[in-house]
């Protein structure tokens, strides 16, 4: 039995669809019976349980051989970071109760910095507590989700300018799409146990785009000529707090400092091994960008 936490998004769905192409179970833990429909339809079976309360998540976990843990952040939260951190704490004390025989984390590029950078320093603190779990350990670092420029391509088509955090606009930074790294979890999930406690493993897609080849991409989809333009370092906080609690502003920030920088939200040195996806980045943007 392959358990995911998560399977509702994005990624969580991707994985828990290749698993049973594999014909293999699973069972898809949710916490909205809402979202149960279309995983039932794919023969999931069904649990549910809160992701901050440690005793139903283990119970939910059940028998699971095998379990991948999608810990996402709730952006309505009043304190998105606490929260984030506090579902972390019940994620791992749940795992600790089952006793699962082998666990896949999602994590993030930049997870091995020990310096604060924001959201990557937050998984690198999930990555430590997964390390005292008795199990065989898979973290899978995820580059950027592609369809996380989403948000901004109704400003961009109707404007012409689509405003991003990367400066300079034309450095390449590792992004995926996240069909691609649920497949390569499920994967990952599938294999022999490879008889090491730990391993991490890093995911990102066929090729790196810079904010010049979004705004490419967007021109195309949408027949109108797009440019990218930075947002001014100085205007960063009051951009991210019009949508969002500080302390979520915070963690972004920080990390878009050290993707600018270079070299810290990337692949760490010396790592292993690395999974890239198929989708190229017009294909996952295909059905995102609105028509003009």
């Amino acid at each position: 039995m392959f358990a995911i936490i998560g399977a509702t998004g994005n990624v969580g769905f991707s994985t828990s669809s290749a698993l049973r192409r594999a014909g293999v179970p699973v069972r898809a833990i949710l916490r909205d019976t809402a979202k149960a429909a279309r995983l039932s339809e794919i023969g999931c079976e069904i649990a549910m349980a809160d992701l901050q309360d440690a005793g139903s998540l283990a119970k939910a976990i059940g028998d699971a051989d095998a379990v991948q843990i999608i810990v996402p952040v709730s952006p309505r939260a009043k304190d998105p970071a606490g929260d984030l951190t506090r579902s972390i704490e019940s994620v791992v004390d749940a795992l600790a109760k089952a006793r699962p025989k082998r666990v896949l984390a999602i994590s993030d590029y930049g997870a091995h910095v020990a310096d604060d950078i924001g959201m990557p320093s937050v998984f690198h603190g999930l990555e430590i507590r997964l390390g005292g779990l008795d199990a065989h350990v898979l973290v899978l670092r995820s580059a950027e989700h592609m369809h996380n420029w989403a948000r901004v391509f109704p400003m961009a088509v109707a404007s012409g300018s689509l405003p991003t955090f990367q400066d300079p606009l034309g450095m390449a930074q590792p992004t995926i799409a996240a069909q691609d790294l649920g497949v390569i979890a499920a994967n990952l999930l599938l294999r022999p146990d490879s008889g090491r406690d730990l391993e991490v493993i890093h995911a990102e897609g066929p090729r790196r785009y810079s904010a010049n080849d979004v705004a490419a991409a967007v021109s195309q989809l949408s027949g109108r000529v797009v440019h990218a333009q930075a947002v001014p370092r100085s205007r960063w906080k009051e951009t991210f707090e019009r949508t969002m609690p500080a302390s979520l502003a915070d963690l972004l920030i920080k990390a878009n400092d050290a993707k600018n920088e270079g070299g810290l939200v990337d692949i760490a040195p010396n790592a292993g091994e690395v999974c890239y996806g198929t989708t190229e980045l017009i294909d996952a943007l295909r059905a995102l960008v609105p028509p003009v």
